[in-house]
């Protein structure tokens, strides 16, 4: 769907939202959000300031909409993995999943959640909150279905289901780290396999 807005000029401007918003969020991956400058964000998006403001609202609405096609198209899979009938197949498809956006090659090589917490100053703390709140409810499902796996027997009954998801989440966060310094896919590789064995079992 294309919408028309007026430029300052007084020249009408045609552009697709969704592929805008599109090119938005690649900034947003590649830079995080302090890091991305409304100039480079306007120039991705082949758009003018007051289109963005009209459209999207400011910045930080921006973010918010960028952050919303994030999950909806880059983690998916998260979703989706907590019905694997396993807790260990929970896992592995977590874990594969964030393989591959990390070793994907069309999108930046990092995790925008973790780059735009790391790289906010105090001037962006409800951007940090809003990407810590997000965080906070997919651990708080996946503690949820590890609850679940270790009542089913799925679990060794010594397993704290918060302390697994948490150090599961760690991994993937630092898959996405290290994918954002260089990391070879061989070695996120051998995270994920490393991370499997070392899967807890009755």
């Amino acid at each position: 769907m294309e919408i028309t807005m007026q430029q300052v000029r007084g020249r009408p401007r045609e552009f697709d939202p969704e592929q805008a918003l599109s090119a938005a969020l690649q900034v947003f991956w590649e830079r995080g959000y302090e890091g991305a400058s409304l100039t480079e964000l306007t120039e991705a998006m082949g758009i003018t300031k007051p289109s963005l403001y009209a459209c999207f609202g400011n910045k930080e609405a921006l973010f918010r909409k960028a952050l919303d096609l994030y999950e909806r198209d880059k983690l998916c899979y998260m979703r989706s993995a907590l019905q694997e009938p396993t807790a260990r197949a929970v896992a592995e498809r977590l874990l594969r999943g964030t393989l591959a956006i990390q070793t994907g090659g069309g999108d930046p090589r990092a995790c925008l959640g973790v780059i735009s917490m790391v790289a906010c100053t105090t001037q962006a703390d409800s951007i940090k909150h809003e990407v810590v709140a997000r965080q906070a409810s997919s651990h708080s499902a996946l503690v949820e279905r590890f609850e679940r796996a270790r009542e089913e027997g799925d679990l060794p009954t010594h397993i704290d289901p918060k302390a697994l998801a948490s150090y599961l989440t760690a991994v993937m966060q630092g898959m996405g780290v290290q994918a954002g310094t260089g990391a070879s896919a061989e070695h996120l590789q051998q995270l994920v396999e490393t991370t499997l064995q070392m899967w807890p079992s009755k």
